[in-house]
């Protein structure tokens, strides 16, 4: 496996000193820069989903490469290119892509970068955490059934931690307020209500699967067959 030298011992881990091109993304940005991104490796194999500000980092640092989809084909540009092609882009493609704008030129933010020198694969543990479960459960109670704004939503432990029940992904799952306080420190059977489905543990992220639903993201899909579903967000 070929490693990355200096402070660059991963492609995602301290980005070091800020090169003049990453100065200039920096500068005066205005939205684009929470876009997701998918990362692959050296061998085309999908490694992480990140933010648009980390891509950039990549790209400007000039570890990764773009890959574009045209005329139903994968095209690779660098950086350099990239932004250049941005201005064609912007006039007959605005809708297609999410726009990050400097002080001097607009960029659109690439779906997919691959990484020039990185050969390592995904790990293969999906993250249990309050995002995964969400993605999980599509922010949907697992009591009422209704759906709800991620602001709006609690976890539950389905057998109460005061019962013994642990941290899990078949003992954790979305609830409402509402059905989560008359539940209270029972089990469903204690409280008289039910799961609409049982819980259990993704066998991809499934967080990755919600934003595969969206046209925008199409071009992920031939990287993501079922070897690459544990594909791993950025926290």
């Amino acid at each position: 496996m070929t490693a990355l030298s200096g402070e660059f011992s991963t492609p995602f881990g301290n980005a070091g000193h800020a090169s003049s091109k990453i100065a200039l993304i920096a500068a005066h940005v205005v939205s684009g820069l929470d876009a997701k991104v998918l990362v692959l490796n050296r061998h085309y194999s999908a490694i992480r989903v990140v933010d648009a500000r980390r891509a950039f980092i990549l790209l400007a640092k000039e570890i990764a490469e773009v890959i574009a989809v045209e005329d139903g084909s994968y095209v690779s540009y660098p950086f350099t290119t990239w932004t250049e092609l941005s201005e064609f882009r912007r006039e007959f493609e605005r809708a297609q892509h999410d726009w990050v704008r400097t002080a001097r030129i607009t960029i659109a933010v690439p779906k997919i970068v691959r990484v020039l020198c990185y050969d390592r694969l995904p790990r293969e543990q999906v993250k249990l955490n309050r995002r995964n479960i969400y993605a999980r459960d599509g922010n949907q109670c697992q009591y009422c059934g209704k759906s709800f704004a991620t602001k709006e939503l609690t976890l539950d432990h389905v057998k109460p931690r005061v019962q013994g029940g642990g941290n899990s992904w078949t003992n954790l799952v979305c609830a409402c307020v509402k059905c989560n306080a008359r539940k209270g420190g029972r089990t469903p059977e204690q409280a008289g209500i039910r799961l609409i489905k049982p819980a259990v543990k993704p066998k991809r992220n499934p967080a990755i699967s919600l934003r595969l639903g969206s046209p925008k993201y199409e071009s992920w899909k031939a990287f993501l067959d079922e070897a690459y579903w544990t594909v791993e967000l950025s926290d």
